[in-house]
């Protein structure tokens, strides 16, 4: 039987269930938050909450499953310093671009002289065929990115310009302007737009979507070098791998991550177009609950046995006594089993209510936090 809206209520933690009028979009992508777009990322206010209540006094955090980097700018913001471990190397790129510590006015010249010769790019691509690339942009847009792509070496900051050129792919892809999370084939023609609630065409260009983001990336990257503390006791660290055997170094007071949900997203397919524009090393065979392995016995049983695997190998670098902080879906209720063959002892556990207001999702959506201990 389902439960009553009031019994609901009870289990929630209201404090932590915000609604879009109390956390607008504004405020839950603030500053580096908001680089690339990123599916299934923690709100920023959450992490905050959460080491504020759970890890009042560690100063060294671990995020095992680490995804876009929110815990480690969290921990930044906060005075912390913290760890983020991710197989998928674009989560990695982009956390290493987020948390990094620039010299403002060097960014500020690279960014601007890209662009210049970006304005001066005579349209021509050099005649070397790429399958996806072809297949996803028009011709002048997928010019004027293997074009911006060419100058990266040539700086200082060129991770910063991958993380423009991938989100610049991603908007200037020939899909639908309602679906670029996951569009199943290029869209060549008109269209009727459930966005703009009008016929739309696929975008001939990126150029334009190059130096939007490059200066919108600028002023973020600004805006957090105003709000991070700095100083060795607030540092980051980014950890590229399998976080089921990565020595993960430590030793740290607290674990806070958002592990992914078994059966739902990609990660990398999420981010093919970075892959195919920057080469980067994909290793999706060892993406743990990817979408394409679905929901079987079989793949809820591996899901299982890989999340209690990098809790365990994470449980190796706590200090003794240490809490984990870990925001899921348990849905079917693995948690407890998962978090005991890691050797955790679960001490509470409440729901939270998502604003899931973003997109063309719908419906009730809730999240458990779960706060173990060794």
């Amino acid at each position: 039987m389902a439960p009553t809206q009031d019994a609901l209520y009870r289990e929630l933690d209201l404090d932590l269930s915000w609604s879009e009028r109390d956390l607008p979009e504004r405020e839950r992508t603030k500053h580096v938050h908001r680089l690339h777009p990123y599916l299934g990322k923690f709100v920023p206010q959450l992490v905050e909450a959460l080491l504020e209540r759970h890890l009042p006094r560690a100063r060294n955090i671990l995020d095992p499953f680490a995804g876009s980097g929110t815990t480690l700018v969290e921990s930044l913001e906060s005075g912390r310093s913290a760890t983020g471990a991710d197989v998928a190397a674009f989560n990695c790129l982009l956390m290493r671009v987020k948390t990094a510590d620039y010299n403002l006015f060097t960014l500020e010249t690279e960014l601007r002289d890209s662009l210049r010769r970006l304005e001066a790019f005579d349209g021509a691509r050099p005649p070397r065929p790429h399958a996806f690339v072809d297949a996803w942009y028009a011709p002048r847009a997928a010019a004027e990115l293997v074009f911006y792509r060419s100058l990266i070496e040539d700086y200082e900051h060129g991770d910063v310009m991958r993380v423009v050129l991938a989100r610049a792919a991603r908007s200037a892809r020939r899909t639908t302007h309602f679906d670029l999370d996951f569009p199943r084939e290029p869209q060549i023609g008109e269209y009727w737009c459930y966005k703009h609630r009008r016929t739309c065409r696929p975008v001939e260009r990126s150029g334009h979507f190059l130096r939007r983001y490059a200066l919108d990336t600028l002023e973020r990257i600004r805006t957090f070098s105003r709000v991070r503390a700095r100083g060795p006791e607030a540092e980051a660290t980014v950890v590229h791998g399998d976080a089921r055997e990565l020595d993960l170094g430590g030793p740290f007071d607290g674990i806070v991550t958002s592990p992914p949900y078994p059966g739902l997203i990609d990660y990398h397919e999420q981010h093919r177009y970075a892959y195919e524009l920057l080469s980067l090393d994909d290793r999706r065979d060892l993406e743990l609950g990817a979408a394409a392995r679905g929901v079987s016995t079989r793949a809820i049983g591996d899901y299982v046995d890989g999340i209690a695997a990098v809790f365990a190998n994470a449980g190796e670098s706590l200090r003794r006594g240490a809490r984990a902080v870990v925001v899921i879906n348990d849905r079917r209720e693995l948690y407890p089993d998962i978090l005991d063959r890691a050797g955790l002892t679960i001490e509470t556990r409440y729901r939270r209510h998502v604003n899931r207001r973003t997109g063309r999702r719908a419906g009730e959506f809730f999240e458990d936090v779960i706060v173990a201990r060794e």
